[in-house]
Order: C-alpha cells, then sequence, then structure tokens
C-alpha cells in the first residue's frame, strides 16, 4: 500500500505550551512543514503531514476518566529504521517509557512534554503474522534491543520519507459503541485483549484504531478545554464526523 493509499493522514493535538511542544517534536524527528503561526504548527516526514499541533489558551490539564489519546503511532518503513532511531532514544535520552514485540510490529513508546503517547514502530512482514483459532494474534513480548540495533540503519536525525500514522489508539468509555461507530466507516474489528481493549482496521492491516477503556467505563467525553487530543484525518471519509466520546474525524485534504 502506498503512502498516498495509507487510510490515516496526521493527527491533533491541543497543546498547552506550544513553542515546547514544536521544539520536542523536531528533536524528536518530524520536520515542521508549515510557515508557522503564533497559534498552530504542522508537522511530518518526507514533507507530508503527520502532527498538527494547535495552541489552547488557558486550557486545562485532562483529568482522570477522560476520553481521548492513549497514543497515536509514528509507522516507520521498516526496522532498521526502527533500529536506528532505538539507538538515537538511548543515546539522546528522548522520554522512553517502553518497549515491546506485538508479534505483528515492534514498537517503542514515549511520553511527549505534556503527557500525549507516542508510539514509533515497525511492522513485520503479512507473511509472519499468525491467526490462531481464525483470529489475529497481537501480543506484547520482550524486544530484542541486541537484534533490532544490530541492523540499525545509519544514524539520521529525521524520520524518513515514507513515515505515516500508522494508527490511532484511544482511551473510550465504551467499546461496543466506539466499534459499532467504527464499523460504521468500513472498519473491522482484528483482536481483542481481554476486555478491555480491541483492535479495528480497513484492508485486514493488523490495527489502523487502538479503542480501550484504560480510563474506566463511562469516561467523560474529550473536552474542548482540555489539552490532548482533537482529532484525526481519515483519507476514506466524505464528510466530518464526530465519534462517540466527541472526537473529531475529518476528511483528509
Amino acid at each position: 500500500m502506498t503512502e498516498s493509499d495509507w487510510p490515516l493522514r496526521s493527527v491533533e493535538l491541543k497543546v498547552l505550551d506550544l513553542e515546547r511542544e514544536v521544539a520536542f517534536y523536531e528533536r524528536f524527528g518530524l520536520t515542521r512543514i508549515d510557515g508557522g503561526d503564533a497559534g498552530s504548527a504542522t508537522l511530518g516526514a518526507g514533507g507530508s503531514p503527520l502532527l498538527r499541533l494547535t495552541a489552547l489558551p488557558g486550557g486545562n490539564e485532562r483529568p482522570r476518566h477522560t476520553a481521548g489519546l492513549y497514543h497515536f503511532a509514528i509507522l516507520l518503513p521498516g526496522e532498521e529504521e526502527l533500529g536506528a532511531f532505538l539507538r538515537r532514544s538511548l543515546e539522546e535520552r528522548l522520554p522512553l517509557t517502553g518497549t515491546a514485540d506485538h508479534l505483528v510490529s515492534q514498537a517503542l513508546y514515549f511520553d511527549d512534554p505534556e503527557g500525549n503517547g507516542i508510539e514509533v514502530y515497525a511492522d513485520r512482514p503479512r507473511s509472519e503474522w499468525r491467526y490462531p483459532n481464525g483470529h489475529l494474534s497481537i501480543g506484547t513480548e520482550h524486544l530484542d534491543f541486541e537484534r533490532l540495533m544490530g541492523i540499525a540503519a545509519g544514524p539520521e536525525k529525521k524520520f524518513s520519507a515514507g513515515t505515516v500514522l500508522g494508527h490511532m489508539h484511544l482511551n473510550v468509555s465504551d467499546l461496543d459503541s466506539s466499534q459499532a461507530f467504527y464499523e460504521s466507516m468500513g472498519m473491522e474489528l482484528m483482536a481483542e485483549a481481554g476486555r478491555v481493549m480491541r483492535f479495528m482496521s480497513w484492508d485486514g492491516y493488523h490495527h489502523h484504531l487502538g479503542i480501550n477503556l484504560l480510563e474506566g467505563r463511562g469516561a467523560a467525553p474529550v473536552d474542548p478545554g482540555v489539552r490532548g487530543l482533537q482529532g484525526f484525518e481519515v483519507r476514506r471519509l466524505d464528510g466530518a464526523r464526530t465519534d462517540p466520546d466527541a472526537i473529531a474525524l475529518t476528511p483528509a485534504a
């Protein structure tokens, strides 16, 4: 699937300190691709937007027991680039919070300065994905650091062209209502983790969307005056929509 065919385009975050957030993401590996103004910034890779930051003057911190962002995920073109980014993360002391081998992918986890979760990952070939009992296996196992850094590409300060918004993972108030909403957009359920997490996608991908109850069943909807997730762009939308937790979905331009 080419970048232009990829269903997701960019994620929009409301931030309390725009200058600090832009500086963090430029150091992290994204490139600012807009002209810049006092109220917003767009960053991406290879000239394609991936992250939009909007200043929220006088905004509030996100309270517990609220729906919103669990993490957004940056998908790299291959595991060699992921290995190089892991090496750079350790050398530059980027705020690495966790790592995992999910069987379908290998992943690194971070938090930005305002607590927004970020995953950076590379997929395993689809030929290696496993479907026990007809269901895709998405697990959490130890990431082999030594192997990943052993195949690392040369050091780069920026993510390469072909890097995309791989998936969104959301805290939601109700799994069934969220699943029904995203199924109405053509997604299918791919996997479940207990009774608290589900993974959905288009075209048989492991997941373009994760939904979970980690903020509790009945979590309050996204508040316009609270920092964090505003919404995300989807190439397969004809018009703007709002999900059951007040997360905005907009057609990609």
